[in-house]
């Protein structure tokens, strides 16, 4: 039989509590040009894994928190998170919004009159019809824009935060990156537990393409499937990161490939957000936010969690060496924020 693909022109979303491409009578964000990608994030949906469901979520924690603290929401509201930069998102009723991860240059675009720059994670005001313009990057990767008041959409199993792996979102998304026209309802600023911070949120440095980046590891469960010279060469090569890479995970490049000593696969287990994985290629991947929760390949390490935040942000051409850290390190080198 022949198939023939043809484009749905029909209008993206529109559900009650969700998100739609029509105009709403409250507080909105509208999206006019998404970049690269644009996905709605908070800080996950943790102790779903029985389930099959992943903890998804930021994949810079640190930045989601500084742009809420200075907007004043709650450090977990979710937010939009934009990779590489390129976004005009415009703004119905008035709005407070804050930008903090990878640092972009980013406008406001106001009716008849001058624009007016954003200073990189302060609290800026914009009225009615203005909209943000973000423009391309020059380190880091991904960029968090928070509004105050938050997001008013239907929560996916008590998380706003757009899964892309496994399809699932809040409101009518599931879990797909935000696309033009889409129109994203807020609370607005009533909704808000806290005062705006006046001071701006520091900006984290994040590394550009060529340079290169330390990432401390735990060996395991899975390095006795590889050789001595095979652990070495994870741990002394430079690896370079893809532009295969996105949320699900960060696909890197050696010369040399990872040895195994064990041939064939596993059956398939878990794997956590941070865990390296090597498919036969010898070629790694360091699992992101999206990552599946099993799978059959041998899991060689593990990114410390204080680390991931880096991880997340890492564009291609960035290089890697991995520091492996003992079990027994004192809790701050392993563990984040």
């Amino acid at each position: 039989m022949t198939v023939r693909f043809e484009r749905d022109e029909r209008e993206s979303i529109s559900l009650e509590g969700g998100v739609s491409t029509g105009s709403t009578s409250g507080p909105a964000v509208e999206v006019v040009r998404p970049g690269l990608q644009l996905v709605l994030e908070d800080l996950g949906r943790p102790g779903h894994a029985a389930l099959g469901v992943s903890a998804s979520g930021a994949a810079d924690r640190r930045a989601l928190r500084a742009a809420n603290r200075a907007v004043g929401n709650r450090p977990g509201a979710a937010a939009f998170e934009l990779a590489g930069g390129g976004a005009i998102l415009r703004f119905t009723g008035p709005a407070v919004v804050a930008v903090t991860g990878a640092p972009v240059e980013t406008t406001i675009v106001r009716n008849d009159a001058p624009s007016l720059p954003v200073e990189h994670g302060a609290a800026t005001a914009l009225e009615d019809g203005e909209e943000l313009h973000l423009g391309g990057l020059t380190t880091g990767l991904r960029t968090v824009i928070a509004v105050r008041g938050g997001l008013d959409l239907e929560p996916a199993l008590g998380s706003l935060s757009s899964d892309t792996l496994a399809g699932l979102g809040p409101g009518g998304l599931g879990g797909r990156p935000l696309r033009a026209g889409d129109v994203v309802p807020l609370h607005g600023p009533a909704a808000t537990p806290h005062a705006v911070e006046p001071h701006p949120a520091p900006a984290d440095p994040l590394p550009a393409p060529g340079d290169t980046v330390e990432l401390r590891v735990l060996l395991g469960p899975r390095e006795d499937w590889f050789t001595a010279a095979g652990v070495r060469t994870l741990l002394e090569q430079e690896w370079t990161v893809t532009p295969r890479s996105d949320r699900v995970g960060v696909r890197l490049h050696g010369d040399v490939p990872l040895e195994r000593s064990v041939s064939g696969e596993l059956p398939s287990e878990g794997a956590v957000t941070g865990a390296i994985q090597v498919p036969p290629d010898g070629q790694p991947v360091l699992f992101l936010p999206d990552h599946p929760l099993t799978g059959g390949y041998p899991i060689i390490a593990a990114v410390v969690d204080r680390d991931l935040d880096l991880a997340g942000q890492l564009p291609p051409g960035v290089r890697i060496r991995f520091r492996p850290v003992s079990p027994d390190a004192p809790t701050a080198e392993i563990r984040g924020d």
